[in-house]
């Protein structure tokens, strides 16, 4: 199944590793080392360019969304299986 996390870019439900809210994670240090190691691994992709709410580690990239932490837990809680 494929959650839509903003702009025109779905991704496997399987593929997500986890999902954080920016605003909230990005205070941390260690948080902000992996998003710039993975910047100049050229692993980061913007789903949308609105101001970013949240971004979804995937098993090959770091997606930076517009969409909040909480409707991408909704779209992937609405797509598993019950």
């Amino acid at each position: 199944m494929y959650i839509h996390i903003g702009g025109d870019i779905s991704v496997l439900a399987e593929d997500i590793i986890g999902v954080f809210d920016i605003e909230r994670t990005s205070v941390n240090k260690s948080v902000n080392s992996y998003l710039g190691a993975l910047q100049k691994q050229g692993r980061i992709r913007y789903a949308s360019y609105e101001m970013p709410k949240s971004f979804v580690v995937t098993k090959n990239a770091v997606y930076i969304t517009g969409v909040s932490a909480l409707t991408i837990k909704k779209r992937f809680q609405a797509a598993s299986p019950r």
